[in-house]
Parts: C-alpha cells; sequence; structure tokens
C-alpha cells in the first residue's frame, strides 16, 4: 500500500510579489525549496494564514537567498503581498517506508530567510535534525 505523506514544508513565509499577468506558479527562493526538499515544478499545496485559502501549483526557483515568494497567475488573486503561507509538498512512499519517513521542515525569519530546519516526531512535537 502507498501512503501520501508530507516531504517538505516552508512554514509562514512571507508573500513577498503576486504577478497576476504570469503564467502561473509560485516563485520561491532555491535555499528555502533546497532546505524543504522540494524541486522545481514540483506540486505544492499552498494555505494562506491571514485568509484561510487553500490551493495547489507547481514551484519555480527563485535567485538563491532572495526571499522571494512571489505567486504568480491565477494563484495571485488568493493571496496578498506580506501575507503569511504555508508551502507544503508530498510523496507517495509505501508504508514500511513511512514507518520511518521524517519531512524537511524549514522554518523562516521575517525576510524569508531559514532561521530553523526540522522534522517532525510523534506529538506534534518538533526536533532539529
Amino acid at each position: 500500500m502507498n501512503l501520501t505523506m508530507l516531504k517538505g514544508k516552508i512554514h509562514r513565509a512571507t508573500v513577498t510579489q503576486a504577478a497576476l499577468d504570469y503564467v502561473g506558479s509560485i516563485t520561491i527562493d532555491e535555499d528555502l525549496l533546497d532546505a524543504a526538499g522540494i524541486l522545481e515544478y514540483e506540486q505544492v499545496q499552498i494555505v494562506d494564514v491571514e485568509n484561510g485559502n487553500r490551493f495547489e501549483t507547481y514551484t519555480i526557483a527563485g535567485e538563491r537567498s532572495s526571499g522571494m515568494i512571489c505567486l504568480n497567475g491565477a494563484a495571485a488573486r488568493c493571496v496578498q503581498v506580506n501575507d503569511h503561507v504555508i508551502i507544503m509538498c508530498y510523496c507517495s512512499i509505501d508504508s514500511k517506508e513511512a514507518a520511518g519517513h521524517k519531512p524537511n521542515v524549514v522554518f523562516v525569519d521575517d525576510k524569508n530567510g531559514i532561521s530553523r530546519v526540522t522534522c517532525y516526531e510523534k506529538h506534534g512535537r518538533l526536533e532539529d535534525m
């Protein structure tokens, strides 16, 4: 049996841009993608903390160390600049692999710089990797 599990997460990143006239996707600082284990063009789910919107799109790598979080195309209508978003990526793994699976969880500062990379443990605790 395959299970859908959280693979990587960028927690409470600040939206820096919203580009309605772009083709689509979310542009994310490549440092953040790497830390979360999310690939360019990979599907992600985005949750806007301020308005509760949840939607899916795919990633485009933004300039390293830029702090960029830019929603493009129709997704730009789901957020406002300065909103906080949670960006989650999932993977499909078998139940044996799932037993030991731990996602990369990236916490950012107010400029979307990496402040901590952790993994989830049982009962919602966070433990440094």
